[in-house]
């Protein structure tokens, strides 16, 4: 997966839109993104092969969104905010998901509480069973 900056996406690198980052926080990531350093000004036609953007593009946007900024961008039809905007909205529309099932936990941390102390009950009886395994094939009696 491609990160902000065009390398892999890695939040070591710090070029990573993690799964449940805010919208606010995913538009100003994508909007400071850099784009093909052929397009100084609004005007210069570019290349989308050359930007990071187009590399999100092949995940986030159809086929007639990506014809769309390929057009738009080799004739300078279309700026690099209008190229970004539909890459931020594919984000926000793969995390809604994401968001939706977290609310539940966030809303309820008790529950969280009581998943974690059932998993730690389960886990503690499977370790007390093969712990008296264990002490049974090493001979230990106690």
């Amino acid at each position: 997966m491609p990160g902000l900056d065009g390398n892999k996406m890695s939040k070591s690198y710090g070029n990573a839109i993690t799964m449940r980052e805010d919208p606010a926080t995913v538009t100003k990531k994508v909007r400071a993104m850099p784009t093909d350093p052929a397009r100084v000004r609004r005007t210069d036609p570019g290349s989308p092969e050359k930007c990071p953007v187009w590399q999100l593009h092949q995940v986030y946007s159809d086929d007639n969104t990506r014809e769309w900024v390929k057009q738009g961008c080799t004739s300078a039809g279309i700026g690099c905010l209008d190229c970004k905007q539909p890459v931020i909205e594919g984000v926000l529309k793969e995390q809604q998901p994401m968001f939706e099932r977290a609310e539940k936990y966030l809303s309820n941390p008790q529950l969280v509480k009581e998943i974690v102390e059932e998993g730690n009950a389960k886990a503690e009886k499977i370790a007390r069973a093969t712990m008296c395994d264990v002490r049974a094939a090493m001979g230990l009696g106690y």
